[in-house]
């Protein structure tokens, strides 16, 4: 007994010790990025801190928040993640209904067609002039139609659904409910955990994603998000260096207003995900469930 016990204190020992390494890996990196776009330029280009710069600065902040293209990126960002994630949960939900349902009429053939899109894809050029031929190129719609269905998302849903009792939609048909008042007055709402993991998952990517931007907004720069601000101001700052530019000020700008923008980008996410964390949690274990 005495042993089992030092090899399980052994073992939590071990275990901490990895955790504490792994969060310091995540941290150190992300509190000197922190740091770092509140150094001034001098600062930025003596690099010789990681966490306390000899020089304090808010300009990196004020080029970033007085920048009107970053505010209408900001914008674009803010409305195609809400939209995209409402569009994207209610499609997901709606066929993750249907094929939770055992009676469905071909519902092997949906499931099978459903799992090969999680190994297989069009590709990039095929999947190009598809969004060609619908006419979703420099469209804001380009962000959201592409983005409403996952099956990954779906088998989540799918196997969380089997697990509600059968009696309560039962219930409603015998009060007269059809498939689509069960569905949002009785099976969406019992599904917020479930709902909310896909959300979050759905809500980061869209905040993150900057290649749709990148492949199909090639004219319209009003639409670009605020992933590909910061995608164009890295660019800019390599080009700056690949070009070997001897100006230290223009680059430590450069590079001050890109370490303000992700600063600025991350922190929406930061502040979302402890919010919807317990329901994530609940949602991937009932979700991951199979009968």
């Amino acid at each position: 007994m005495t042993k089992k016990i030092k090899e399980n204190k052994t073992f939590s020992y071990i275990n901490y010790s990895l955790i504490i390494l792994f969060t310091l890996a995540i941290i150190i990196p992300l509190l000197n990025i922190v740091s770092s776009s509140f150094a001034g330029s001098k600062a930025l280009a003596e690099e010789n801190f990681i966490f306390f710069p000899s020089e304090w600065s808010l300009d990196n902040y004020r080029a970033v928040l007085n920048d009107t293209s970053m505010w209408s990126a900001f914008c674009v960002s803010v409305l195609k993640t809400v939209l995209g994630v409402i569009t994207h949960v209610f499609f997901c939900s709606m066929v993750a209904y249907g094929l939770s349902k055992r009676y469905l009429l071909g519902r092997k053939v949906y499931t099978i067609l459903g799992i090969i899109t999680l190994f297989f894809s069009g590709g990039m050029i095929p999947t190009y002039l598809l969004m060609k031929d619908l006419h979703l190129l420099n469209n804001f719609w380009v962000y959201i139609i592409p983005q409403l269905f996952s099956y990954y998302d779906v088998i989540i849903l799918m196997n969380f659904f089997r697990q509600l009792p059968d009696s309560l939609e039962e219930a409603a048909i015998i009060d007269g409910a059809g498939a689509w008042r069960i569905l949002l007055t009785i099976i969406m709402p019992l599904s917020k955990p479930a709902l909310a993991t896909i959300a979050l998952f759905n809500g980061v990517f869209q905040w993150n994603d900057f290649m749709t931007a990148k492949l199909y907004i090639t004219t319209k720069r009003t639409l670009y998000p605020l992933q590909m601000k910061l995608y164009e101001i890295i660019v800019q700052q390599q080009a700056a260096t690949m070009n070997n530019i001897g100006n230290f000020v223009v680059q430590t700008t450069s590079k001050g207003i890109q370490l303000a923008t992700i600063v600025v980008t991350t922190v929406p996410i930061l502040v979302i995900y402890p919010l919807l964390q317990k329901h994530f949690v609940s949602g991937m274990m009932l979700g991951s469930v199979k009968e």
